[in-house]
């Protein structure tokens, strides 16, 4: 009969390490974005289906074009740590650390995009 205490069955399953670090950064981006998504829906949604011109004008302003840069910013960051923690529970072997890095390579990429296209239209 071998008794095996909860410390015995987790030796040798791997140290978290960052784990409370992930967490308290996808609490930090969800709260952040419980505050910018509703501000960048009224702030998009009040320009919805205008003229391109009055477009460009409206993002000229500075609050409409913070709030959106900051919105794609803080949610594809948050997209990348939900999508790392789905691959790490997932995905196995070579495959994880592929997939990781093209999510991680993927979202910078898409936000670097996002705040690109913004600022040329605030410009």
């Amino acid at each position: 009969m071998a008794f095996l205490t909860d410390r015995k069955r987790a030796v040798g399953m791997g140290s978290a390490k960052s784990g409370t670090h992930h967490h308290w950064q996808m609490m930090v981006t969800s709260v952040a974005l419980l505050v910018l998504v509703p501000l960048f829906v009224f702030t998009f949604g009040k320009i919805l289906g205008a003229p391109y011109a009055e477009v460009i004008a409206y993002y000229q302003r500075p609050f409409p074009a913070v709030v959106a840069i900051l919105t794609l910013l803080v949610g594809f960051f948050h997209f990348r740590l939900g999508v790392q923690t789905v691959i790490e529970d997932y995905v196995h072997g070579f495959a994880r650390k592929a997939a990781i890095i093209f999510m991680i390579c993927l979202s910078y990429a898409a936000a670097g995009f996002a705040v690109f296209a913004i600022i040329r239209i605030a410009l």
